[in-house]
């Protein structure tokens, strides 16, 4: 087992990677974040914006495929008080919603019980990962 896979990392790219949420709200809940350490959005470059944002997109296709939600949330939680688990490195949340499960801010603060486990989920969208890469 590599380092990634250890670190449920699905894909590097030249700015930004995609990784499991060791914390999940919801299956498939995964994270875009920077390489770069930073908690101010507003110091994003645009290099690295453009790129989080095409890796967000590329998400979404293949949760789609493989987790088949009704519905997502994107989101980035700034600061402390704004929800931020870590607050020194900003992050992308891309939360898969099915009907019937809570809304999103519910979700944030409860405690959840996740059927799936995290290395079966990392596997099922690594898998998925090069085959949606079209665009």
């Amino acid at each position: 087992m590599n380092e990634d896979e250890k670190n449920l990392i699905i894909y590097r790219g030249k700015c930004c990677f995609v990784i499991c949420n060791a914390f999940p709200y919801n299956p498939g809940h995964l994270m875009v974040a920077p390489y770069r350490h930073t908690a101010l959005y507003e110091s994003l470059s645009d290099e690295e914006l453009l790129e989080m944002h095409h890796l967000a997109g590329h998400c979404l296709k293949v949760l789609k495929k493989v987790m088949n939600p009704q519905g997502f949330n994107l989101g980035v939680n700034l600061g402390k008080v704004g929800g931020a688990g870590f607050d020194g490195h900003l992050h992308l949340h891309i939360v898969p919603r099915w009907n019937g499960d809570t809304n999103f801010m519910p979700v944030l603060g409860d405690t959840r019980v996740i059927a799936e486990s995290l290395e079966e989920t990392y596997k099922k969208i690594k898998k998925a990962w090069p085959l949606s890469d079209e665009r």
